[in-house]
């Protein structure tokens, strides 16, 4: 069973630090593509429900970018905790053959 998730594109020239404190997860999507990847944002709250959920490299994740009219099977590929903290910091998505 996948879980779904909504995600949207992160604005041109926003500073990751700046995204965390209102309230925002950094994130990239790969291999939707082939080649490019598309930088992401996510709203921390359903990250930390996410990652409660899912098994890194083995849960699929039905993400869909509405602004880009995008969706597909994906897998969290990596999850950043940041060291002091213990909070979600960066995430990506592998979008592989059935994305």
């Amino acid at each position: 069973m996948a879980i779904a998730l909504e995600s949207k594109t992160r604005p041109e020239g926003s500073k990751p630090r700046a995204l965390r404190r209102s309230g925002l997860i950094p994130a990239n999507l790969y291999g939707h593509k082939g080649i490019e990847s598309i930088s992401l944002v996510l709203d921390a709250k359903v990250v930390e429900r996410l990652l409660k959920q899912v098994i890194p490299n083995k849960t699929e994740v039905e993400l869909s970018i509405p602004e880009l009219e995008w969706t597909g099977t994906t897998v969290l590929r990596e999850v950043q905790i940041h060291p002091a903290k213990g909070t979600p910091y960066h995430i990506s998505f592998f979008a592989g053959a059935k994305g």
